[in-house]
């Protein structure tokens, strides 16, 4: 596969790193002067570094109509096969992606609908799944890809998808080509372990988290044009701690507690959504340190568990809370046994219309489940695959 580079990528680049090296110099007089800046820095298109205000409305980035010509720091990288075609890593002889030869699911991570499809990420297959109806027999699935190293999410705006190739440090942009998905564009060195990607419709934006560097990685298009544009780097100021997941809840965005390499959990953090300026570190009981997703639905907050602050997976599990700032105190309600199998790991937690989807593994026949919210009463739970 040989990947055609525009020149203006590098320009791009050598621009944002010029910038970068005079904002440190700018930087120099405030550190000696003994002047703290906020958490949460934001590399711009231009290459600037900003600190952002929270309190001034007129701070915020106007993003909803992104324009090439307004500046970015990167565009994406073209994929060629040799004859110069655009390629399809995982093409049929019908004309659509190939089926899906795996008769189970290895530690899925993620369930969405994009393009009345369904999708599903088969994390350590290294694939992700696609089919019109979410209850069919697995072999009749399609592969959007295979290309991917243990993938986490995907996300749509009815354009293009962005897929997190996690564990090859990468995003690779899908687009539909008559009755097939193929991969047309990606973009390389997007952070370490590129773990969760959201399509905020508010921002027209896809938000892109880097694990474990505390980045967010934020590419656009044109409304009228696919072609993807990095525009954006948010720092979260959690270089070092492993943080799964984030959610964007109007002009803020709670990232999950991690864990990180000192050993400490960071808590729950919350941010103003486009100055990353954090706005409350709410602590977290030790055997929750490393959470997975958080979401609210209705009056509770919905938090999935990975590990305890050692590591242990045997602290997994699945709570709800009304209020954050109960955790610690215990004020909380464990709901992973009570309404689900328990004893494995529930994962990612996702809306689809009325009903909900949690990934899980660990637990054998059990990996995908289905469910509502109705009244703050968890309803119609059923275990799909």
């Amino acid at each position: 596969m040989f990947l055609g580079v525009s020149m203006e990528i590098k320009k791009n680049f050598i621009k944002a790193e010029l910038y970068k090296a005079l904002s440190v110099i700018v930087l120099i007089p405030s550190i000696f002067l003994g002047t703290s800046l906020a958490a949460g820095c934001s590399k711009t298109g231009n290459g600037q570094v900003t600190i952002k205000n929270t309190e001034k409305d007129d701070d915020k980035l106007e993003t909803a109509d992104f324009r090439p010509e307004d500046g970015y720091l990167k565009e994406s990288e073209e994929v060629l096969m040799q004859n110069g075609d655009v390629e399809s890593d995982q093409s049929s002889q019908d004309g659509e992606n190939a089926f899906n030869t795996e008769f189970s699911l290895s530690v899925p991570t993620y369930v969405t609908r994009i393009d009345d499809k369904w999708f599903i990420v088969d994390c350590y297959h290294d694939q992700i799944i696609y089919n019109y109806n979410m209850t069919a027999p697995l072999n009749e699935w399609r592969v959007l890809t295979k290309e991917a190293k243990q993938p986490h999410t995907i996300a749509g705006d009815g354009s293009v998808i962005l897929v997190d190739d996690t564990e090859n440090n990468r995003v690779l942009v899908y687009e539909k080509r008559g009755d097939s998905y193929v991969n047309t564009q990606l973009f390389n060195d997007i952070g370490k372990r590129p773990h969760y990607t959201v399509y905020d419709e508010e921002d027209k934006a896809f938000y892109v988290w880097s694990s474990t560097t505390g980045e967010m990685y934020i590419f656009r298009h044109a409304e009228d044009d696919t072609k993807m544009y990095l525009t954006e780097i948010r720092d979260a100021g959690t270089k070092d701690t492993y943080i799964r997941s984030f959610y964007i809840d109007g002009e803020e965005i709670y990232f999950v507690s991690g864990i990180g390499s000192d050993g400490q959990a960071s808590g729950i953090l919350v941010c103003d959504k486009h100055s990353f300026d954090i706005k409350e570190r709410i602590e977290v009981p030790d055997d929750m340190a490393g959470m997975v997703a958080l979401r609210k639905d209705g009056g509770y907050f919905y938090i999935t568990v990975s590990t305890d602050i050692t590591g242990n997976q045997d602290a997994a599990t699945m709570i709800r809370t009304k209020d954050l700032h109960g955790l610690l105190s215990g004020d909380y309600e464990e709901i992973y046994s009570e309404y689900f199998v328990g004893g494995g790991t529930p994962y990612n937690i996702t809306r689809v219309g009325d009903t909900l989807y949690l990934t899980e593994h660990r637990v054998p026949g059990h990996s995908v489940w289905s469910y509502k919210i109705e009244n703050d009463e968890i309803t119609d739970v059923q275990a799909l695959y």
